[in-house]
């Protein structure tokens, strides 16, 4: 285990090769696709190590330096896990913290009954799975309100709107449309500003590269103007769309409806799972998710070194 670990900002070169790497093992969370680390890498100074078979993932927030759960094949992840152990107390000189674990890796380094590490749920940040034929059929009672505003927004906004299939040279209509998007929850007091332009910035940043990082962009346009967009990627493993931008203004009743819809006909067809992200414990996104009827949840576990690990524990809380 004398490995050394060498970590570098995620280039989007290699964005391919995380994503295979990121497909060897099952995980029906949203970070088992590449999206949310391109988007999200200055707000977590991410950086990157990767092996041919192999890939880790550093962050680092308020409280310090924090992990993935290593990227691997499920019968490597022993060795990798101690891998990053040796490198958080060695080289950074802390305990280790990973945070968002999935519970089947939990499950395979048998870390729920370690008396070594503390085990907790971040019951916020569990993601939401559905049926994505359900989704796109919107079927029954259940669904009744949601093909109501779907059909109200239809008969409003008839011949004026029309959904499109967004790529790099519809840049200029995103770049638009986050602006006003930053302005508009700035002003509602919802977000922090950097959080904001972090998500603006790691949205442009990805559609300027787009022939790069796979995933699919969907826009909702009313008289030629971008209303709403969607951005989503693809687990072939799990068969399962990961959406994890969904934008709409909302002074257009049925807006979101329509979107959420109308991207999975056109763009993810053959999901058999969708994965809409976590709630990040916001009651109004909360009640939001739960009204399309999820089908489960991918759970999520903070894993922190007991040894010298209470106070960072107690921090990040």
């Amino acid at each position: 285990m004398d490995k050394k670990l060498t970590f570098h900002k995620p280039s989007f070169e290699e964005a391919a090769k995380l994503s295979e790497i990121y497909a060897l093992r099952g995980n029906k969370t949203c970070d088992s696709t590449v999206l949310d680390t391109y988007i999200w890498k200055n707000l977590y100074n991410t950086e990157v190590y990767i092996e041919d078979k192999a890939a880790i993932i550093l962050m680092k927030d308020e409280a310090g330096y924090f992990a993935a759960m290593p990227y691997c094949r499920e019968e490597e992840l022993p060795k990798y896990f101690e891998l990053l152990k040796k490198y958080f107390n060695d080289e950074l000189g802390c305990p280790l913290r990973i945070d968002l674990a999935d519970e089947d890796a939990l499950d395979v380094l048998g870390l729920l009954n370690n008396p070594n590490y503390m085990v907790e749920e971040e019951s916020d940040l569990k993601d939401y799975l559905y049926d994505a034929e359900e989704l796109r059929t919107l079927p029954g009672k259940k669904y009744q309100k949601k093909r109501n505003l779907i059909n109200k927004f239809m008969k409003e906004y008839e011949g004026r709107w029309e959904y499109k299939t967004m790529c790099c040279v519809d840049e200029y209509f995103l770049e638009i449309f986050m602006e006003k998007w930053v302005e508009t929850r700035l002003s509602e007091g919802v977000e922090s500003r950097d959080t904001l332009l972090v998500e603006k910035d790691g949205v442009i940043d990805i559609l300027r590269n787009c022939d790069k990082v796979t995933f699919r962009v969907g826009g909702i346009f009313i008289d030629e103007v971008l209303e709403a967009f969607t951005i989503g990627s693809y687990n072939s493993r799990e068969k399962m769309a990961v959406i994890s931008i969904e934008k709409g203004n909302s002074n257009i009743p049925g807006i979101y409806q329509v979107i959420n819809q109308q991207f999975l006909l056109n763009s993810y067809e053959d999901a058999k799972i969708v994965n809409r992200e976590d709630d990040m414990g916001i009651e109004g996104l909360r009640r939001a998710k739960e009204s399309y009827n999820p089908i489960g949840y991918a759970r999520k576990y903070r894993v922190c070194e007991k040894a010298a690990c209470n106070h960072l524990y107690e921090k990040i809380a």
